[in-house]
């Protein structure tokens, strides 16, 4: 498994989503200064406060090692351990940002995050959707405008009504939210009506 590939791709459910895999995201190791070759850390997920899981990770120049026991139902618990090689670009505005490379065989795409497994790939490896590539048109319409109703700092829910203009928010660009908020508000409810068999 990882750098020397197992032998095949891996794909999945096409019905899974980004959230329903442990992640590692090379932007967050940067941030807490885990890239310096030489790094030794565990990487621990937590669900209720209490650890569900971890993989240890050693940082070699250009490249990170992971090392991780893991089983699928009652199988039993398989060791893991494989290279995941790091990248980094130049930004336009100065630095630089940091890759994985996907280790799965026949990919090397250039990706922040990586998502658990048997190995840990990158998204398109494993065919998940992110989350709100799964929303219904109701469910993302309504958060858009949820989102609008924030910014207004009008009552959160769609079904409470418009508020008031924000002191000190210009009328054109309250106008512009307002008329957005309103086109998204009857998006969703032309989504409920139709789903439940209502001509609007």
């Amino acid at each position: 498994m990882g750098g020397s590939g197992s032998g095949r791709r891996w794909w999945f459910d096409a019905n899974e989503t980004t959230d329903d895999y442990r992640s590692i995201d090379v932007r967050r190791w940067k941030r807490w200064g885990r890239l310096e070759p030489g790094q030794v850390f565990a990487h621990r997920w937590l669900r209720n406060g209490e650890v569900c899981g971890s993989i240890n990770v050693r940082i070699e120049p250009g490249r990170a090692i992971l090392d991780y026991r893991h089983r699928s139902g009652d199988t039993e618990w398989q060791q893991e351990c494989y290279p995941v090689a790091l990248a980094t670009t130049p930004c336009h505005l100065g630095g630089e940002r940091h890759w994985f490379h996907c280790p799965a065989r026949g990919c090397g795409r250039r990706v922040a995050i990586l998502y658990g497994g048997g190995i840990f790939a990158c998204r398109h490896c494993r065919r998940l959707a992110y989350p709100s590539q799964r929303e219904r048109v109701m469910d993302r319409a309504a958060r858009r405008a949820d989102r609008i109703r924030d910014r207004l700092g009008w009552e959160p829910g769609i079904l409470n009504g418009p508020g008031d203009k924000p002191k000190g928010m210009h009328w054109k660009t309250f106008d512009r939210l307002s008329n957005e908020h309103d086109a998204l508000v009857n998006a969703s409810m032309a989504d409920v009506a139709k789903r439940l068999g209502f001509d609007l």
